[in-house]
């Protein structure tokens, strides 16, 4: 069930230009008990003194046996003149939000008997994605399941958590790291970088109804172009797990 908690800021860094990576500390002495994909809300006061609240996917990794951690991890796109833009944009370490959650079912299912997922996504829409990297382990130690993440963004300075997710390929051969530029492909590429939308690599990777479950995440657009092409390649709506990201002021 969803809680209302504070959350106290601790430490944070930029990860694109217009990207922040928060860590938070629970002030009631707290963990929290949620599953990789899931997102808490953040409740605030606009500017003309309504409450108002935004919804961000947690990015915090923990162990696969064990639901809570002492952390909360997000990541916040600044949007120009956004109400919620300004709050984090004043918030310093130390000083406080309240929130509520978690919420979503945009998870990974322990049922699930799929050889491969495809995990798709663009912008923030990947930061679920960082929150999988220790379940995702697990699955493919313990039933060989392969991963796939395609991930969308206009450069290389956009690719946030990149470290994270070129690391973890690295050191687990299942999983396979497909950053896509749509402006600029940079010098130092890795062999699986592509150029282009996430949408247009997926014939490379022939997807197969059969075995695959897909999880699309991020700009609508793309999530409904990659549905589509998914449908024709066989997979069921049951096998595409789907969540939109919107920027709101």
């Amino acid at each position: 069930m969803a809680e209302h908690f504070p959350l106290k800021l601790v430490d944070s860094r930029m990860l694109a230009p217009s990207v922040r990576h928060l860590e938070f500390a629970r002030d009631d002495g707290q963990a929290l008990d949620f599953i990789a994909g899931q997102f808490i809300q953040v409740h605030f006061n606009a500017p003309d003194g309504s409450p108002t609240k935004r919804s961000y996917s947690l990015a915090t990794q923990h162990d696969h046996a064990f639901g809570v951690n002492d952390t909360v991890e997000i990541a916040v796109s600044f949007v120009p003149g956004g109400a919620a833009s300004a709050l984090f944009t004043a918030l310093d370490e130390g000083q406080q939000i309240q929130c509520s959650g978690p919420y979503g079912r945009f998870c990974l299912n322990e049922k699930d008997q799929n050889a491969r997922y495809l995990l798709i996504g663009t912008g923030t829409g990947v930061t679920p994605y960082r929150a999988m990297l220790p379940q995702l382990k697990h699955m493919m130690d313990t039933r060989g399941v392969d991963v796939v993440l395609l991930f969308g963004s206009r450069t290389e300075e956009d690719l946030i958590y990149r470290e994270d997710f070129y690391a973890f390929a690295a050191e687990n051969p299942k999983f396979r790291f497909m950053p896509c530029f749509s402006r600029e492909v940079p010098a130092n590429a890795t062999a699986d970088a592509r150029r282009g939308y996430v949408q247009e690599q997926l014939a490379e990777l022939v997807p197969n109804g059969a075995h695959d479950i897909a999880y699309l995440c991020g700009n609508p657009n793309m999530v409904d172009a990659s549905f589509e092409a998914l449908k024709e390649f066989g997979l069921s709506v049951q096998h595409i797990r789907r969540e939109k990201y919107v920027s709101s002021k």
